[in-house]
């Protein structure tokens, strides 16, 4: 077990201590190298480690590069370097059966992942030898444990994932599909079984024959494929269904044959973000990166009503043309203007073909939107749905299919009027 935060009578420890940390903080999925490792013990020998905060900062400067993994960082680092009781707690979290600790307060984000990176290198004891037999061995493969453990999957929450729960998620997510149908345009193509009588070229051709009259001919309505307009909240409250809305939204955006004519992604916390063309890259940890870095308001705060309202000033004449529908993902949460919001909102709705909305609040039972910003956002959307897990975003094909479908849409606003 690492030590308490070290005194001076710890400094042969403190470098050894600092290495183990920065195994467990790489087993929790920061990209840490031996370089990165050698320039924290360095920091932390010039700006001293009498300080729990300076001792704190020093390390993070040096080992997380990326906003993303800052709570990684703060949960490993307490649970590292401190609070006992904290570790206790996690470990419970990784054991259900167990009670205890985890039943006082829920585990927060990232706290799961931090726990087993911690966990990891425990000693287990090594698996028995089989015993040599002349005979041969058949072996049975029982796939009914790894069908529940993928359904079991498919409803976890995106929170409470810990960093292989995460991976194996975001490789679902790569073969998910949202296939949309076309939209019968004014535009017309020649079709010899079309249901449209096309008299232009029926009177072109009976020209050639000297105004002989053989054949009408037909045409039909030529497909139009909308766009897809997503809005993604990155704030704090948000962080961990982002990434993966933005895993899944990848996959969509780089998959052909759905039907979409262009995908369009955009990232707001307190400003809005076009992060359109990194999406388009072929492998997702760059784009992802790439979007990373473009954004620079990863896990602050949330403008909601402000940044709707740069979307439809700059960009809603650009891409909402062509029947375009607006995926929304965004817990609702904002402490601008209720009014300014919906006025926002509702001049998005004028501007799209549909709009569904997916608020990871909708995972707890008994919902009710009783904040101002989902008040204020409720009335103008088509589709209100959950979007916490796998399987919400699976539904995502049902909602696009059937546009009657609101999901909790009606409930909600049956509620909202009995306030």
């Amino acid at each position: 077990m690492p030590e308490a935060l070290p005194g001076p009578s710890a400094e042969g420890r403190l470098a050894d201590n600092i290495v183990h940390f920065a195994r467990a903080l790489r087993r929790a999925g920061l990209p840490l190298g031996p370089g990165r490792v050698v320039e924290a013990v360095r920091a932390v020998a010039a700006a001293g480690f009498t300080s729990r905060t300076d001792f704190y900062w020093a390390l993070h400067a040096t080992l997380v590069s990326r906003p993303e993994h800052s709570q990684v960082f703060s949960q490993v680092f307490r649970l590292f370097w401190r609070d006992p009781r904290y570790l206790e707690h996690m470990m419970a979290a990784l054991m259900p059966q167990l009670r205890g600790v985890a039943e006082e307060r829920p585990a927060e984000a990232a706290a799961r992942r931090a726990a087993e990176a911690l966990v990891a290198g425990a000693d287990r004891p090594p698996p028995a030898a089989p015993e040599p037999s002349g005979e041969e061995t058949e072996i049975e493969i029982d796939a009914s444990a790894t069908a529940s453990d993928e359904e079991r999957l498919r409803r976890l929450d995106f929170e409470q994932m810990s960093t292989e729960e995460m991976a194996r998620a975001r490789r679902m997510l790569a073969t998910l599909t949202l296939p949309v149908r076309p939209i019968a345009s004014r535009r017309t193509r020649p079709e010899p079984q079309g249901a449209l009588p096309d008299f232009r070229r029926t009177l072109r051709d009976s020209l050639r024959r000297g105004g002989e009259l053989r054949s009408v001919m037909r045409r039909e309505r030529r497909p139009r494929w909308p766009n897809l307009v997503v809005l993604c909240d990155i704030s704090g409250s948000m962080s961990a269904y982002s990434r993966a809305v933005l895993h899944f939204l990848h996959a969509v955006s780089n998959r052909k044959g759905q039907g979409w004519a262009k995908v369009h992604a955009f990232t707001f916390g307190t400003r809005l973000t076009n992060i359109t063309r990194h999406m388009a890259r072929r492998d997702v940890d760059q784009a992802l990166a790439a979007a990373g870095a473009e954004a620079q308001d990863w896990e602050g705060g949330t403008r909601i009503g402000a940044c709707l309202r740069t979307f439809n000033r700059d960009w809603s004449r650009r891409v909402m043309g062509q029947g375009a529908v607006v995926l929304l993902i965004s817990d609702g949460l904002d402490r601008d203007d209720p009014e300014a919001l919906a006025r926002e909102m509702e001049r998005l709705r004028l501007s799209a073909r549909r709009v569904i909305w997916l608020n990871p609040l909708l995972r707890w039972h008994g919902f009710a939107p009783r904040a101002r910003g989902i008040a204020a956002m409720l009335p103008h959307v088509d589709s209100f749905r959950a979007g916490h897990n796998i399987a919400a975003l699976e539904g995502l094909a049902e909602a696009l299919a059937r546009p009657e479908d609101g999901g909790e849409k009606a409930r909600l606003m049956a509620a909202l009027k009995a306030m």
